[in-house]
């Protein structure tokens, strides 16, 4: 029977679960308002190593040893390892799981790489195909910047629009069969989203560039499933900033969805308070990893939240297509997490 639910979402009628989650974050980030919901917080920017790329693996290997142990289990006990960077050829994921040593699916989906993630580790475990994995990803703002812009030593000014790239990361653990009927929060529907491009060739606007892949899933789910926003408690966007999740809700306006803005929650916007000198918000895996391991999960797990369209949008660029001169194209994965009452 297909478990398909229109053009481009699925249900997971086993309703995964997840029993466990971490998150880590940097100092700038723990200044900010959900600092205290953070796990753990990296005493420097080397996190103890000689390179920001080592300091970004070391931190994602943490926060999954740290979501398993948090389920009362061991790393060795974990079936896959889903997850993925922002670093060429996902280093800091595959360096990680070569000392994890667990079996390890690489994602690359940018900044939506941890609803990428989530959703195929929620439908491997609705298939029966693994029923205790960990979703997981990572960013770090020294890192992107050596990437993308320029080496932190130039002290190149960042134009209004750039985003400040989290130094965080975030892992779940999802868990199907008995183990899924002791958890408060599940995994129902996942949307699989397209790569949009209107167009936008700026690097320092990726706001812009990620909101129309934004628009075009959150229509997709919601065609798909017959719901609205008031369907949801929270509809929570992964980066967009102050500028993409303005552009958001004009490109929702424009194709007849009613948006009710105090449900629409982005992390780019939440994870820095205004006083921070960020530009345009928060950006990178890890600004909706953060967030959803730090302030979203737990909120459902308590019941203040009882159902989230969590979407993490992703800009799917290189530094050499922007020196090509290319657009950058973005690409925006959802799933439904809901809460239910459950023995844990």
């Amino acid at each position: 029977m297909s478990k398909r639910v229109g053009a481009r979402t699925v249900a997971l009628p086993s309703r995964p679960g997840i029993l466990s989650w971490a998150s880590i974050v940097g100092r700038k980030e723990y200044e900010g308002p959900y600092g205290e919901r953070f796990d753990q917080i990296l005493p420097d920017e080397l996190n103890g190593e000689s390179s920001f790329e080592s300091a970004e693996r070391k931190m994602l290997e943490t926060a999954v040893t740290l979501c398993a142990r948090k389920a009362g289990r061991e790393t060795a006990d974990v079936q896959m390892l889903l997850a993925g960077d922002l670093l060429n050829q996902i280093v800091s994921a595959g360096y990680a799981a070569r000392n994890l040593q667990i079996p390890f699916y690489g994602l690359y989906g940018a900044c939506s790489t941890m609803t990428e993630s989530l959703s195929l580790g929620a439908m491997l475990a609705d298939g029966g195909y693994a029923d205790r994995l960990i979703a997981a990803t990572c960013s770090h703002f020294c890192t992107a910047e050596r990437q993308y812009r320029a080496p932190l030593e130039l002290g190149n000014q960042r134009t209004p629009t750039a985003q400040w790239t989290v130094t965080g990361s975030g892992a779940v653990m999802v868990v199907s069969g008995p183990a899924a009927q002791r958890t408060r929060v599940r995994v129902t529907h996942t949307t699989c989203g397209r790569v949009i491009d209107l167009g936008i060739a700026d690097a320092n606007n990726m706001g812009a560039a990620m909101a129309p892949a934004a628009c075009d899933t959150i229509c997709a789910h919601l065609a798909d499933t017959g719901r609205s926003f008031d369907d949801f408690d929270l509809v929570a966007t992964g980066d967009l900033g102050r500028l993409g999740r303005d552009l958001l809700i004009e490109l929702l306006t424009q194709h007849g969805i009613a948006v009710k803005e105090q449900k629409l929650f982005d992390c780019g916007c939440e994870i820095f308070s205004p006083r921070q000198d960020v530009h345009a918000g928060g950006s990178g895996c890890g600004c909706a990893a953060s967030m959803l391991c730090g302030y979203l999960l737990p909120e459902l797990y308590a019941g203040h939240i009882r159902r989230i369209l969590f979407m993490a949008t992703g800009a799917l660029l290189s530094p050499t297509t922007t020196m090509q001169g290319e657009s950058i194209p973005g690409v925006a994965h959802a799933v439904v997490l809901e809460h239910e009452e459950g023995e844990r």
